[in-house]
């Protein structure tokens, strides 16, 4: 780590991170769309959670490509 700094680092705490923030991005979409939980989500149409998801997941790939340096 000292010859190359933190990078190897860095690359693998953003894997890390952005495997952990996809799966929580991804049961969130889930707990949106099923049909169970419409009366927790008024309003919520199918455009606007796959938007939503599409969006998020979006910023958690322009964190994570930052933090990797």
């Amino acid at each position: 780590m000292l010859a190359v700094g933190s990078f190897p680092f860095n690359s693998f705490l953003a894997g890390l991170f952005c495997s952990g923030g996809f799966f929580v991005l991804t049961a969130s979409l889930r707990m949106q769309l099923t049909p169970a939980n419409k009366a927790d989500f008024p309003g919520l149409t199918l455009e606007r959670a796959l938007a939503d998801y599409a969006l998020a997941g979006m910023l958690l790939f322009f964190v994570t490509w930052n933090f990797m340096g």
